[in-house]
């Protein structure tokens, strides 16, 4: 009782430590703060969907050898893919470490509101896990030879479809929160759901590449977004208070 006592006010320490100003900026910006400053201290967590990323996808052209047309009709769907696959391997820590110390059911329990505070831990788990990659893509772009504007548009479809992988995947992760064998469910569950975000995100850089518009794709990809704000935190608030039943 004593170890489960320490790990939950070790875990909790961010949060005493935020000072006042954090304190009344709301829960939201609470959780972030408080996720943030764990990951400071296990930065190995936060470097390895960064690493999975760039070995993946340097591997296509090593693979394939030097096709500069093919490589460049591959890059956006390797990129995505590659993106999509290292956001799936961060979700299973998501709330895994906060429920096994109890620190989960303390915020459920506490007065501040629930869903706010969801919202803010996987706002952490977007900047953690989904900046870094939307950062670095346009990078490893160029492995494929990519032109600069499809290299731009890679950029914004990343930057609009990674916090969107990151909100389905937070209902995925909670669904599964707790269950035997969760990392292989979680990944039936929401590899399909990724899809349309894979499909318009990587359509986007396809269309610039063959010189089409590519307003379409980035419209449906916001639109998608904006819609998973609204919803799947609420959707993660219940499958949480589910789990912890």
């Amino acid at each position: 009782m004593s170890a489960r006592l320490d790990a939950v006010a070790y875990r909790a320490a961010p949060l005493r430590s935020a000072g006042p100003i954090a304190a009344g900026a709301g829960p939201a910006f609470v959780a972030l703060r408080r996720d943030l400053l764990l990951a400071a201290r296990h930065r190995s967590e936060v470097l390895t969907a960064l690493a999975f990323f760039v070995v993946v996808t340097s591997l296509f052209p090593l693979g394939i050898g030097p096709e500069p047309e093919l490589l460049r009709r591959i890059g956006p769907g390797a990129l995505w893919v590659a993106a999509l696959l290292a956001t799936l391997l961060g979700l299973p820590r998501l709330f895994a470490a906060d429920h096994a110390d109890g620190t989960l059911e303390q915020m459920a329990l506490s007065p501040q509101s629930f869903t706010l505070q969801v919202a803010g831990k996987v706002a952490a788990h977007w900047l953690l896990c989904g900046l870094p990659l939307v950062l670095i893509a346009p990078l490893l772009g160029l492995q494929f030879g990519l032109d600069a504007d499809a290299l731009g548009v890679l950029f914004v479809s990343l930057l609009l479809g990674t916090p969107l992988l990151s909100l389905i995947g937070s209902i995925g992760a909670a669904l599964t929160l707790g269950v035997r064998g969760g990392g292989v469910l979680l990944a039936l569950l929401v590899l399909p759901l990724f899809i349309p975000a894979l499909v318009f995100g990587a359509g986007a850089v396809e269309a610039q590449a063959s010189g089409l518009g590519v307003r379409g794709h980035l419209s449906v990809l916001g639109a998608m977004l904006v819609l998973a704000l609204f919803f799947a935190p609420w959707a993660t608030t219940a499958a949480l208070r589910i789990a912890m039943e």
